[in-house]
């Protein structure tokens, strides 16, 4: 098992990972963990952990991954948006058919102001997509 094991390991965190190098050549066989850097996929910020410096392949593999999770996260964020879509429509079809009049009391005017804010910005991006693609004619 211990030769299967990457040579990194990202523990994922809000921001990005912390970064530890993984090493099973030591007398005791051990899986041991050493952190070497900590990264913030936000700003682009890798910050050696500690007084270590770190090597050329390890930045390498750092800004590699930082990339790849990237488009991970990029993904995921598409994916969210399609899933409320898919939960708008559940809605839709709870409150039609389903929901008491208590439970619309409570859903409705929060529901309302979040849809108009979402139509707002939804309508207002289209727009300036629109102005753009006749300005680039």
């Amino acid at each position: 098992m211990a030769g299967d094991l990457p040579d990194y390991y990202f523990r994922v965190r809000e921001n990005g990972a912390l970064v530890f190098r993984v090493d099973t050549e030591n007398p005791q066989r051990r899986i041991e963990m050493d952190q070497i850097a900590v990264v913030n996929i936000r700003n682009g910020e890798i910050k050696p952990h500690g007084d270590r410096t770190l090597s050329d392949e390890d930045v390498t593999v750092i800004r590699d991954w930082m990339q790849d999770r990237q488009v991970i996260l990029a993904d995921r964020e598409v994916d969210d948006i399609l899933r409320t879509v898919d939960h708008l429509n559940l809605t839709t079809q709870w409150a039609q058919s389903r929901a008491t009049e208590d439970q619309l009391e409570i859903v409705t005017d929060t529901l309302l102001l979040a849809m108009h804010d979402l139509r707002g910005v939804l309508v207002r991006r289209k727009a300036e997509r629109l102005m753009k693609g006749d300005t680039a004619r």
